[in-house]
């Protein structure tokens, strides 16, 4: 499994993740501009099998169109979230499962941002968390469909998992591009939060 985080813009993390076996490659939040990760996928021979949205907000899904047309691969998303994201080709739900070659993709859904925001664990070594979990903070909840409570149960779900996994954030708002869960509990003021009322005047 290989992992590669890249940039777009000033803050904005997309990711690729390939099978190192097969080939085969899932794209995670083309955002707006997927020319670099296209290029990647080019130079490395790998075949795009999915683009995985972690929620719908534009700055995350406005190259799906572009790279869905170029390999025609599948567009996923929660239901929730699908009827927000145009030409969604597959849903996925809550600890849902999905295989990219021999890498093992687990869904979380995680909402407080927006309504079905999606974490992916990989092969339980790295957690995409999209816009639910950044390094030293968390989402926004104070957009339309966000929610304290909501967002203060998804992250006790992160927090349940082991602290050796890697936090890869879906914008580099922290001092570090990505870090382990153990430290993040340690560090993160939203994951420190006793409660969605704590959560409300941190966040």
């Amino acid at each position: 499994m290989k992992i590669t985080q890249i940039r777009i813009g000033m803050d904005n993390f997309s990711y690729l993740v390939q099978c190192i076996a097969t080939g085969k490659a899932a794209l995670v939040d083309p955002g707006t501009n997927a020319s670099e990760a296209m290029s990647l996928i080019g130079h490395g021979n790998l075949q795009l099998i999915f683009i995985i949205n972690t929620h719908r907000h534009l700055d995350h899904v406005a190259e799906n169109s572009r790279v869905r047309e170029t390999y025609g691969c599948d567009i996923i998303a929660s239901e929730p979230e699908s009827y927000g994201i145009s030409d969604v080709t597959r849903t996925v739900s809550d600890g849902e499962i999905l295989m990219l070659g021999d890498v093992r993709i687990r869904f979380l859904l995680t909402p407080g941002h927006t309504p079905g925001g999606l974490c992916m664990l990989v092969d339980g070594e790295a957690l995409l968390t999209g816009d639910t979990l950044f390094i030293g903070d968390c989402g926004r909840t104070d957009m339309a469909g966000g929610s304290d409570n909501e967002m203060f149960l998804s992250l006790q779900k992160i927090k349940s998992l082991p602290d050796a996994v890697i936090i890869y954030p879906g914008h580099d708002y922290g001092p570090v591009p990505f870090d382990t869960l153990g430290n993040q509990k340690k560090q993160n003021k939203t994951l420190l939060a006793k409660s969605a009322n704590e959560l409300s005047l941190i966040a």
